[in-house]
């Protein structure tokens, strides 16, 4: 299991307000706020937007090393606002992490592998479930999920207890399918477009559901 990368990030304190923050967007630098476990009063800073797209570009989960007037803190990146037109970052939120008190947060699926029913029979892959749910230790979190695909058939599945979850507690069930190898095209049009359309409403429902989860999933318990 990968651990995730630690981004070293310098955040400056700011004043909270409409004002300033458009003032430091014109600077390229994103409003952000941090607080969690030991953050009496949240405490609102910004960084470089460059620094935040570096860490956004890697599909994995992030943690950081923070530091703010002097004072370095251990965070996880909660939850990023995109500007709906341009697609850049307005906000950014960072939750400072107890190290002896589990998270909740959401960790991205990886495939790995050819499947063998797309090798040798030309299937397709799905992957309804990209992102799962989990409670952990902070120095448990991994920076994302492997799954070798190599040996599936047309189809074969893998569930969410196929997963390494060494210290690990799914929030998800684990009976739920992450990835399943369908027939070809050819093949599929044997089957009535009915169940067709029905399998293909299903992935689309578990998308949707897998992409909400992630918007609104609480970092840390209670």
């Amino acid at each position: 299991m990968k651990q995730p990368e630690l981004y070293i990030l310098e955040g400056e304190e700011r004043e909270a307000g409409r004002k300033s923050t458009k003032s430091l967007r014109e600077q390229n630098r994103v409003p952000s706020v941090l607080y969690g476990s030991g953050i009496e009063e949240s405490i609102h800073f910004s960084i470089e937007e460059l620094d935040l797209e570096r860490i956004l570009s890697v599909s994995e989960t992030k943690l950081q090393e923070l530091t703010i007037n002097g004072k370095t803190y251990r965070t996880l990146l909660k939850r990023v606002e995109y500007d709906p037109v341009t697609d850049r970052p307005l906000h950014a939120d960072f939750y400072v992490m107890n190290p002896k008190k589990a998270v909740k947060l959401s960790v991205p699926v990886i495939l790995t592998g050819t499947a063998k029913g797309v090798r040798d029979s030309g299937g397709r892959v799905f992957q309804p479930l990209r992102i799962v749910r989990v409670k952990v230790l902070p120095d448990k979190i991994p920076a994302y999920f492997e799954l070798d695909i190599s040996d599936l058939g047309i189809g074969d599945s893998l569930h969410v207890d196929k997963l390494d979850l060494d210290g690990i507690d799914p929030l998800d069930d684990p009976s739920r399918t992450i990835v399943t190898i369908t027939p070809p095209r050819s093949d599929a049009a044997l089957v009535s477009s009915g169940e067709e359309d029905d399998l293909l409403e299903d992935v689309d429902e578990e998308l949707d559901e897998a992409t909400e989860a992630e918007e609104t999933e609480e970092e840390a318990t209670e």
